[in-house]
């Protein structure tokens, strides 16, 4: 259940109007039997520690899809040097491919993004997403690929590792992505202002801390218990610094 007692009462706590928040600004999810672990005090963010299976067939009517899956290349079991000076431990959730729930992803939204695309046999796309990382060790890819199920030409982004690391606090979890990257990705395909992004492979929650940076409504499933604490604290640390919704203009 939610841990939102821990944390300060401005932006984040349960409330006893969520279900009204939620039925206003996303009717698909307020009618969702499954009941989130987490719901921000705007309603706009929902978080889910479950594992997506079980949480996705209830789930509709979002703008978009932006995730980053296992990939299946044990990257998490073989912490890097860096990583165990940060106290990263060997993981296997990035041993095998989860191909049916990614491969059902594109019909569930008109947007989608799906980090690592290329590890999956996924409909054949123009529209792909490249990060390219200058300054990537030899032992790492010097870029990192996202399919998109859009009909678009290939975009690329150039953003280093280690800005990365200062800005976003990197190594928060084994294949983190950077905030920027993920805002990016969200501007490439066009996620409308105040959209609702659903993200099923939640990790740290890079994708959230995005979404709640650039005005856009968020939903986060994430089934390991570390990985889900640690999103659930940075987004709640994100939204005590304020609520970007209420500088938008309705619409």
């Amino acid at each position: 259940m939610s841990h939102a007692g821990n944390f300060p009462n401005n932006h984040c706590m349960h409330s006893t109007t969520t279900d009204t928040l939620i039925a206003a600004e996303a009717p698909a999810l307020a009618q969702s039997p499954c009941s989130p672990d987490f719901v921000s005090e705007c309603g706009r963010v929902r978080l889910y520690l479950a594992d997506c299976r079980d949480v996705l067939p209830m789930h509709g009517g979002v703008d978009a899809i932006i995730t980053d899956p296992p990939y299946g290349i044990s990257f998490a079991a073989h912490p890097t040097a860096g990583g165990r000076k940060r106290g990263q431990k060997s993981e296997t959730w990035d041993n095998d491919t989860p191909n049916d729930t990614v491969l059902s992803l594109p019909a569930m939204a008109p947007l989608c993004v799906i980090w690592g695309g290329n590890y999956y046999p996924l409909p054949c796309t123009r529209g792909w997403l490249i990060w390219r990382k200058p300054d990537a060790p030899p032992s790492m890819a010097h870029g990192e690929l996202a399919w998109t199920n859009l009909d678009q030409n290939l975009r690329a982004i150039e953003w280093t590792i280690a800005a990365t690391r200062e800005k976003d606090g990197y190594g928060l979890h084994p294949t983190q992505k950077p905030v920027r990257v993920m805002s990016w990705t969200m501007e490439q395909v066009m996620v409308p202002h105040r959209g609702l992004v659903l993200d099923p492979f939640m990790g740290s929650g890079t994708t959230a801390i995005a979404c709640i940076r650039t005005g856009r409504r968020f939903v986060g499933i994430e089934k390991d218990p570390a990985h889900y604490a640690t999103a659930h604290e940075r987004i709640q640390r994100e939204l005590s610094q304020g609520d970007l919704f209420l500088d938008l203009p309705n619409g």
